[in-house]
């Protein structure tokens, strides 16, 4: 058995000794709230709730970002083509909300993005989509980030040389914004707990608890060893995006409207593999495809299809990757093969499906409701307007709560990081000297932690600041202070979202998996049975999704990746 380590307390933590004291305030406390669902939606709704002084608590089933909130195209954007369908002001809030991340709230996980939009006709096309562009950047979008620039067709081609000659007559740069979701929707979860919130995975809720009428809490069940408790609170909101419909039967009241589940399929390639120094937006018959840039990567996506099977592990098929690679390689003189991808990742959007008269839809994008007394429900929306749809579930479920609540502050409360991460950049050259790394990988470090480096790396002896073996681009320390800090439970939690190296490496991690479980069992106290058994679940699942993406279609897929075993052994699926 493997002693498990104790760290001193931290605001925000979310460690081993933060997850037992949770349990016990869970069934112990009466809270304001109680969200439901680790997803940003629901991360960001725990953090304007807090910050309004509400008591809260957040139960997420899996873990933090394990749904939608880690498989997104990873952008905060405006959503550019959404001025061709006249919707200025959610644009307009869009634009609002990524200028809050990039200069304010969280400048160390939100970086500006160039794009290339090739032009393809000669004439009208230059003036129609600069026009576009000039109001994207007139409403927000140029106060943090460059606005546009025209480009020649040599121009473009010297800034994109990997494009086809024939395939653009010119182009036109514009910037945007991207982040990796899952570390940003983590980071928004940590900031929560830091000022006050419960914030607890792999906590399930199994039922409703009723006084009358109205919804008095939940109960939940912890998936890791199977234990139950009920969670009072005055009002409860329903954040679990794809999975909303889910708990709104189980809650036994009528839903306001329905969520559609559009399965959308990314691919990562080598950043050798596609020559240019931009991003790239193409026009697709359905919508666009983007090429964005990904640290030694292209992140290349999406799809957008129906999906009705498996709502936590949808799975790519041969017919969606073909999709991808034949839209991209139309324009790209070195087209890119099965064999250049790296990895593949597949998420589910929450799309609205349908809407009574009494629903409070609070944006064209996302769609609140207040479904029984005690109960508010919120789908829909984008990543960018997470922040706007938390404030909007709590102000829908402020009837139910006693008092008067104040207003959201979440647009002047920085994520942890962020305070002082202006100055760490400046003094990079200094803290590598200290900690004995190279700058780049100080730098790397920051725009992952922000001003938070010093914890990551303070305790850390000479081995832990040693790469993780197979994947180099991340620190031994990394996967122990996700343990210890950033509430990671499972191999998994560490390979597909603290880190990304499931996607970013060929191997998909499992050339690294003993050597980080071994990281993870100094935390956790795991044996080597353990360890062995967390190696084997994640190998299986990798296993599996490299069998699925071979499948013709997504009944094949689904039942390929669904014979993989959870790492979570007490689930509920569905829940009933």
């Amino acid at each position: 058995m493997v002693t498990r380590k104790q760290y001193p307390a931290t605001a925000g933590r979310l460690g081993p000794l933060e997850r037992s004291e949770a349990w016990d305030r869970l069934g112990a406390e009466t809270f304001d709230l109680v969200i439901i669902g680790g997803g940003v939606v629901g991360v960001g709704s725990a953090l304007d709730a807090a910050t309004r002084g509400l008591r809260v608590a957040l139960v997420e089933a899996r873990d933090l970002a394990s749904g939608t909130s880690s498989r997104s195209s990873k952008l905060f954007h405006g959503g550019l083509r959404y001025l061709e369908q006249l919707e200025f002001g959610l644009v307009r809030e869009a634009l609002r909300e990524r200028e809050l991340m990039l200069t304010r709230l969280a400048p160390h996980l939100v970086k500006p993005v160039p794009f290339l939009y090739p032009l393809t006709r000669r004439g009208w096309e230059r003036p129609y989509t600069a026009a576009g562009l000039l109001m994207y950047d007139t409403m927000g979008g140029a106060r943090s980030v460059p606005g546009q620039k025209h480009l020649t067709k040599a121009g473009a081609l010297r800034l994109v040389p990997a494009l086809k000659p024939s395939a653009l007559v010119g182009g036109i740069r514009y910037y945007d914004a991207q982040a990796d979701d899952a570390r940003h929707t983590m980071m928004v979860g940590r900031t929560a707990a830091h000022y006050g919130a419960v914030v607890r995975s792999s906590t399930q809720v199994v039922g409703f608890l009723r006084e009358a009428d109205r919804v008095s809490g939940v109960r939940v069940r912890d998936v890791e060893d199977g234990r139950e408790t009920s969670v009072r609170a005055h009002a409860v909101i329903n954040a679990t995006g794809v999975w909303t419909d889910e708990l709104q039967r189980l809650s036994g009241s009528r839903g306001r409207f329905r969520v559609r589940a559009s399965k959308g399929v990314h691919i990562v390639v080598p950043r050798d593999r596609i020559v240019s120094e931009s991003g790239l937006i193409l026009r697709t018959e359905k919508s666009v495809l983007f090429v964005i840039p990904w640290r030694n990567h292209w992140i290349v996506g999406t799809t957008d299809t129906d999906w009705n099977l498996d709502l936590a592990h949808p799975a790519a098929t041969r017919k969606d990757i073909d999709y991808i690679l034949e839209h991209v390689n139309a324009v790209l003189a070195t087209p890119l093969t099965h064999d250049d991808i790296e990895g593949v990742y597949a998420g589910l959007r929450p799309l609205l499906a349908g809407e009574s008269e009494s629903t409070s839809k609070l944006s064209r994008e996302h769609a609140v409701a207040r479904v029984a007394p005690g109960l508010v429900a919120i789908a829909g929306g984008k990543y960018t307007t997470y922040r706007v749809m938390g404030a909007d579930a709590v102000d829908a479920a402020s009837v139910d709560l006693p008092g008067r609540i104040q207003p959201s502050i979440t647009d002047k409360v920085p994520l942890i990081g962020a305070d002082g991460y202006h100055a760490l950049v400046n003094q990079a050259d200094q803290l590598a000297t200290r900690y004995g790394l190279h700058p780049y990988r100080v730098r790397h470090l920051l725009d992952r932690y922000g001003s938070l480096v010093h914890e990551v790396l303070g305790s850390a002896d000479a081995e832990l600041l040693k790469p993780v073996p197979g994947a180099p681009d991340y620190l031994q320390v990394e996967a122990v202070y996700a343990a210890s800090h950033e509430g990671a439970l499972h191999l998994e939690d560490v390979l597909t979202r603290r880190t990304r190296i499931s996607i970013e490496y060929p191997h998909r991690g499992v050339e690294c998996a003993l050597p980080v479980a071994r990281l993870m069992a100094g935390v956790h106290g795991w044996d080597d049975a353990r360890v062995a058994h967390e190696v084997s679940v994640y190998t299986a699942r990798v296993d599996a999704e490299r069998a699925s993406q071979v499948e013709p279609d997504d009944q094949a897929a689904d039942a390929v990746r669904s014979s993989a075993p959870e790492a979570r052994p007490e689930i509920v699926e569905p829940v009933s």
